[in-house]
């Protein structure tokens, strides 16, 4: 026996709700939500079970030979490369190079021996063939679709039998069986699933790009990044060079690598030595610099934590943290003024990390503490210093994990000296100054001394 339910989603975030409301419960999105009817059946216990329960220690852990992409940066943080069978989704901001990535990957594994094929359902061909002659020579592997329609899609891919397909944006392609307009919460699921399926039943590696929200979140239902295999999420400042590539979830690797590429007129490139490019500007001997090592993955990076304080005349004086913790900021404010003796409750503070990346590790704490201390003296710390550690309420400074890979990165870059923690043990190249707490480390024996 089938029924019909009626439900209403949020075209914004997916949630759903037992009748229809002005304004999204979840999300706050007002007119967000429409009615969507969906079917339901009370299905019969079926007499025959299609597979077997099978022993946990029996079943395999290789998911396949893995399809370098070509983009080295790329296949670091997919631990190798693309998954025959597995799904992915690449999120990112209008114009950040999302397109530029796939064709470039694409073309590389074309060039292999890879049968690709890419659904334009955004551009023309020829749209995508002037930004593919900027990236190289044109592989004959790699071809091209302009569709919208996913019967349509699914039927090509069914004669071509890609290694490879690609899907420029999941948000354009409609199944005219579902309801909806292209974009919709339920065209956005229902096709996803389709192609999931698709992957799935024909083991090919298959790369779906979504937009995001102005939050910066991948538009369409949360369902949409569940039943993928491997979100990744590129980004990074229109303005400046520099892109940030990061698996958000990957069943098939670790989801702590990091991924930085730079764009340039012929397309993105891997950035092998990424603490040179962050520190290539920095100022020497100024006041509110210092220079922390920070690890993203297995990948040790060295970033200038800047800093500036000046005098304010409002009753609220102003608190702005840029790529960096806001909350974590207004911590370390209260632990100098608390346990340091240092009040800067009068003063507007601005933080932030040079380069772009952002950092919300605790292993920046005493270099941004040191920093403001630092801007708010107008003495500089010494250039050849790198400071390490966290901060607690205490005001006592703790040890962060692999301290050693950091601290070794600091000294083949140039570095002779280190603020830490009491317990860290001694690296080769570095003269460690090992601190208990956040006094010690503003000492006239720390970096502040002239």
């Amino acid at each position: 026996m089938t029924r019909t339910r009626v439900r209403h989603c949020c075209e914004a975030c997916g949630a759903e709700a037992p009748k229809w409301l002005g304004r999204c419960p979840d999300c706050g999105t007002w007119g967000s939500l429409v009615e969507a009817v969906a079917p339901t059946a009370r299905a019969a216990t079926p007499s025959v079970v299609p597979g077997a329960a099978v022993p946990l220690a029996s079943v395999g852990t290789d998911p396949g030979a893995r399809r370098p992409s070509g983009v080295g940066e790329l296949d670091r943080v997919l631990a190798g490369g693309f998954v025959p069978g597995s799904v992915t989704l690449l999120g990112g901001e209008p114009g950040i190079g999302k397109s530029t990535l796939l064709l470039q990957s694409l073309a590389a594994m074309a060039a292999a021996g890879a049968r690709c094929l890419l659904v334009s359902a955004e551009e023309s061909p020829e749209q995508v063939r002037l930004r593919a002659e900027r990236l190289g020579p044109l592989p004959g592997e790699l071809l091209v679709l302009a569709e919208t329609s996913l019967p349509y899609v699914l039927a090509h891919a069914e004669t071509i039998a890609p290694d490879v397909l690609a899907v420029d944006s999941i948000q354009m392609v409609a199944d005219p069986d579902s309801p909806g307009v292209p974009g919709s919460v339920s065209q956005v699921r229902d096709c996803a699933q389709r192609l999931v399926r698709y992957a799935k039943e024909r083991d090919v590696a298959t790369v779906l790009v979504g937009h995001v929200t102005k939050e910066g979140t991948l538009a369409g239902p949360r369902v949409l990044e569940h039943v993928v295999d491997t979100v990744l999420s590129f980004d990074g400042d229109r303005h400046h060079a520099l892109r940030f590539l990061r698996a958000r979830k990957h069943r098939f690797g670790p989801t702590d690598e990091l991924g930085l590429l730079e764009m340039r007129a012929d397309g993105l490139a891997s950035v092998p030595d990424a603490s040179a490019i962050f520190l290539a500007d920095r100022r020497e001997g100024s006041a509110g610099s210092v220079v922390a090592p920070v690890l993203e993955g297995t990948r040790p990076l060295l970033v200038e934590v800047q800093a500036l304080v000046a005098a304010s005349s409002a009753a609220m004086p102003r608190r702005a943290a840029q790529a960096l913790d806001a909350s974590r900021l207004a911590m370390l404010l209260a632990v100098l003024a608390r346990r340091a003796g240092v009040d800067l409750g009068m003063h507007d503070v601005y933080s932030s990390v040079a380069g772009g990346v952002r950092v919300q590790e605790t292993g920046v704490d005493l270099a941004l503490v040191l920093a403001l201390v630092s801007a708010h003296l107008d003495r500089p710390v010494a250039d050849d210093t790198v400071v390490l550690g966290e901060v607690g309420l205490g005001g006592e400074v703790r040890q962060v994990p692999h301290t050693a890979r950091r601290l070794a990165e600091a000294a083949r870059l140039g570095f002779r000296r280190a603020i830490v923690p009491t317990s860290t043990a001694d690296v080769s190249g570095l003269t460690l100054t090992r601190v208990p707490d956040v006094t010690t480390a503003l000492t006239p024996l720390g970096p502040l001394a002239q």
